[in-house]
């Protein structure tokens, strides 16, 4: 892992938080620094970015204080996921986390080799959304 690279994924999980950069965006950034994906651990509070050489970068998220829920709400998240997309002035991702987690995700991995999204619950419950970015 190049020093650059890791910046990158600083700067994306930042630029997440902060509203500075929307996902299309933190997508292009990560592949252009040679990432394949990453996964988002809400239970750790983490963020694991993978190359393709198996290498990776794990780095901590601004904790919640909200549990993940047992039942996975497919449709809450779906809904989620539209309201991340809309790109209305009242969005953040820190609010997206922390309703993903009441609404019972545990986690998501984005692949851009597949380019989708697999949002998952504690019982392995699944939720997928495709992207074109």
């Amino acid at each position: 892992m190049h020093a650059d690279q890791t910046a990158t994924a600083e700067y994306c999980l930042n630029a997440a938080y902060d509203g500075r950069v929307s996902f299309p965006e933190i997508v292009g950034k990560l592949i252009d620094a040679g990432f394949e994906g990453y996964d988002v651990d809400y239970r750790r509070a983490m963020q694991i970015y993978y190359l393709p050489d198996g290498d990776s970068v794990e780095l901590a998220m601004p904790s919640c204080s909200e549990d993940v829920s047992a039942r996975f709400d497919d449709a809450r998240i779906a809904a989620l996921v539209r309201w991340a997309q809309s790109d209305v002035p009242h969005y953040s991702y820190a609010a997206f986390s922390a309703q993903a987690k009441t609404a019972g995700c545990a986690g998501y991995h984005v692949s851009f080799l597949g380019r989708r999204v697999v949002y998952y619950g504690r019982t392995a419950q699944t939720h997928v959304e495709l992207f074109d970015s």
